[in-house]
């Protein structure tokens, strides 16, 4: 199964691709592995970026971001939330078959919910820009439709049942994704998904590892070696064999499938020089945590005088979710801007570094951040400092040392 192609098929020719699907012997765990994991992955780390780095602009009350542990908190609940939905739905399918003169068969069942997802993770790249959420209604719509089709070719439901078999599981679905956003809700900020669409392309293509397709289709096989591992575990019999190859396969998704340990909190801490812009340092603190496969780390400082000015500066190695970084940062390669009454906001790629502008036009807080080798992120902001004055601050941090860090 050939992730970017499978996922190709079914936005541009589903009709054909359903078919192919209802045939395919594919082991559900390896359809987990190597095809919801990767996608959803890609969709929830593009969350993550839009939320803790873009930031949802509320207008005249300005722009909310997450925490960074906050935001990788809702990484690892989307994601999970991703497949516990897929098998949900799948449930839910294979329940109502019956009912409506489909075949009662799970594993089928599952199939229909995976692939019905997919308008869904794709377009979710584009949540990197939170403001574009409100689109994601057309990703909802079009998978209803690839449902139709899909309980039709695959559950083998007469045609005459299938619209009251779909809006049933599309009923019911509706009622456990409001928990599941409800849940979500008190853990992060509500996300929107956004709108996008895949690209017609020959039937057998090859990718430049370094470009958008490439990496994804490199973690696609990541994960499907992963998923080996995990049926020759299961094969084996052995409990604890089984568990680290779970934990393996989960490691690798929440990875993007370069795993990678953060540093220790004393490399960044000496990033953290005693004055900064003028202003001396009044507190400092640092952490080092997470789960297993996606660790990160972080140290920051307080820097102010008596005037009033405050400038804070963040030093953070994303560790275990650099892999995501990479896999999703090619998204930025175009530049964002936007503008209201209180600020303009903007985001852009200088060579390999993904840069993030806050410009205050009323006196308010000034940020910039700068992501380094799609891993790192260096970050300040200044109240009563202009923008100049952070800007400059951040890049008086030896930026070339941090990324030359392991």
């Amino acid at each position: 199964m050939n992730l970017i192609q499978r996922a190709k098929n079914v936005l541009l020719s589903p009709k054909t691709e359903w078919d192919a699907i209802a045939v395919d012997a594919t082991p559900t765990a390896t359809l987990v592995t190597g095809y919801v994991l990767p996608l959803a992955a890609v969709a929830a780390v593009a969350h993550f970026i839009g939320m803790v780095l873009v930031g949802q602009s509320m207008g005249p009350l300005g722009t909310i971001r997450m925490s960074m542990t906050m935001g990788l908190v809702s990484l690892v609940f989307h994601l999970v939330m991703s497949v516990v939905m897929v098998f949900v739905v799948g449930f839910i399918i294979d329940a109502l078959a019956p009912s409506f003169g489909g075949q009662k068969n799970m594993n089928q069942a599952v199939k229909v919910a995976a692939y019905t997802y997919t308008p869904v993770w794709v377009v979710g790249i584009l949540a990197i820009l939170p403001m574009l959420g409100l689109l994601g209604i057309i990703a909802g719509l079009y998978a209803i439709y690839l449902l139709y089709l899909g309980l039709t070719a695959v559950m083998k439901a007469p045609q005459e049942k299938t619209a009251g078999y779909t809006a049933v599981v599309v009923l019911v679905a509706i009622v456990i994704g409001i928990v599941v956003a409800m849940v979500g809700g008190m853990i992060s900020a509500p996300a929107m998904l956004a709108s996008g669409m895949a690209t017609r392309s020959a039937p057998s293509m090859t990718y430049d590892k370094s470009s958008p397709m490439g990496k994804l289709d490199d973690f696609g096989k990541k994960m499907e070696q992963a998923s080996k591992r995990m049926e020759e575990a299961r094969n084996s019999g052995d409990p604890k064999k089984q568990m680290e190859a779970a934990m393996g396969a989960l490691g690798t998704a929440l990875s993007g499938g370069k795993g990678v340990e953060p540093v220790q909190t004393d490399a960044l801490k000496a990033f953290l020089p005693e004055t900064l812009a003028g202003l001396p340092r009044t507190a400092s603190r640092s952490d080092r945590s997470g789960v297993a496969g996606l660790m990160v780390a972080k140290a920051e400082a307080d820097y102010g005088d008596a005037s009033g000015k405050r400038l804070e500066l963040e030093v953070v190695d994303t560790g275990g979710a650099a892999g995501l970084m990479g896999l999703a940062g090619w998204a930025m390669g175009g530049m964002h801007e936007s503008e209201n009454d209180q600020s303009i906001e903007r985001m852009h790629r200088e060579g390999t570094r993904m840069v993030r502008e806050q410009v205050s036009k009323r006196g308010g807080s000034n940020e910039y951040a700068v992501i380094l080798a799609d891993r790192f992120v260096v970050s300040g902001k200044g109240q009563g400092v202009d923008f100049d004055t952070v800007k400059s601050a951040v890049n008086s941090i030896d930026l070339r040392k941090i990324e030359s860090l392991k």
